[in-house]
């Protein structure tokens, strides 16, 4: 979907964007009302395949578990959308999409995003498909944040919301780990400024970038996981090697993450999302206040943590509760036990999923629309 020049994105910094390309995929079908409808926000290196198969690495979709006909988002229930946000490489407008005026990718020469423009970049998206309240938007992660910005940014048109093992802001820690990734990707000689385009597939930064990936993915685990997963087991061989191969599994292990994140995402791209995820903060934008972010807002959330996530803890979350409760909101929260860290958001974890799958059958119940056969409930229905 492609906006035309008189109608531009206009940006958090005061640029804007024009024209605008947004790749987005749906699931299912609008109902009569269009009342049916669901948005899913990606997380950083996800995109708008979360139920089909990728194109480009023929992986299946991201969240195939959750999202189909007769899953937790049921697509004979509900109409799915899921956008690849701009800045990103999905086929959206980023950094490798042709500037207007240069005839040239944009590089780093492309304007900074926030997560507000990425869901008011949605929102164009969504008035042009004739809806005018969502059903849910749903989100983890980068995701989450983005959840979040729907119900403060525009709070009569989400009926409900789960932001899924996310924060209202992103910590100074978080920060940091971004600026090791960006200044890992800066620092590669191919990064070339941003303007490595004319190199071709291999060309750009790509040592740089998997670095920048490894030191991320290893947020996205808990000591645990990596433990029972990798342990100090060895790869492929019996005894250490007394150099700097990857003599160790989980050496092997990140490794391979960033060698094949970089056939899939674009360097500039990554600098472009991290730095997004750092400029938000709810709080900061109500003058300190958070729970000022959520007064007059009318979704019904369902905020999910996982007490091995130390990426966006629990303690994050809590917050975000406290603070709707302070405006009045209507909330419910679920706590998950897990050892998986950050990506259980992603996996099987059967108490998630349930408890999904009671919120939506309560709110579907608010809006009469159908409920799913089964209904575990697990104090969602607040």
């Amino acid at each position: 979907m492609t906006f035309p020049d008189d109608q531009p994105l206009v940006l958090d910094s005061g640029q804007t964007l024009a024209p605008l390309t947004l790749a987005f995929e749906t699931y299912g079908s609008l109902n009569a009302d269009k009342s049916n409808a669901i948005v899913i926000c990606h997380a950083l290196t996800l995109d708008q395949h979360v139920a089909s198969n990728n194109p480009l690495t023929g992986k299946p979709g991201w969240w195939n578990s959750m999202v189909g006909p007769g899953n937790i988002i049921d697509t004979d229930r509900f109409f799915v959308i899921c956008v690849n946000v701009v800045g990103g490489c999905g086929g959206s407008t980023g950094p490798a999409s042709i500037n207007p005026a240069t005839g040239k990718p944009w590089g780093t020469d492309f304007p900074v995003i926030t997560i507000h423009d990425m869901v008011r970049a949605q929102v164009m998206l969504i008035d042009h498909l004739g809806i005018d309240q969502l059903f849910a938007v749903i989100g983890g992660s980068m995701g989450g944040m983005q959840v979040l910005a729907w119900a403060v940014d525009y709070p009569t048109r989400v009926h409900a919301a789960i932001p899924i093992a996310t924060s209202y802001y992103h910590s100074a820690q978080n920060i940091a780990f971004h600026e090791v990734g960006r200044q890992a990707v800066m620092a590669d000689p191919d990064w070339r400024g941003g303007d490595y385009y004319d190199a071709g597939l291999d060309g750009g930064p790509r040592k740089g970038l998997a670095v920048a990936r490894m030191a991320a993915h290893i947020t996205y685990l808990s000591e645990a996981a990596l433990t029972r997963k990798f342990g100090r087991s060895l790869q492929d061989r019996e005894k250490v090697t007394y150099g700097f191969d990857a003599d160790f599994q989980v050496e092997s292990y990140l490794r391979h993450q960033g060698i094949t994140f970089v056939d899939r995402f674009d360097a500039n791209a990554y600098l472009y999302i991290t730095r997004a995820m750092d400029y938000f903060d709810l709080a900061a934008d109500h003058n300190g206040h958070l729970a000022s972010a959520f007064e007059g807002v009318q979704t019904r959330f369902c905020v999910i943590s996982f007490t091995s996530d130390w990426l966006y803890s629990t303690a994050e979350a809590r917050t975000i509760v406290k603070a709707l409760n302070a405006a009045g909101g209507n909330v419910s929260f679920v706590e998950i036990e897990s050892d998986k860290g950050h990506d259980a958001f992603l996996l099987d974890e059967p108490e998630m999923i349930a408890t999904l799958n009671g919120f939506l059958d309560a709110r579907a119940r608010d809006c009469g629309l159908p409920t799913s056969a089964a209904t575990p409930n697990i104090g969602v229905d607040g």
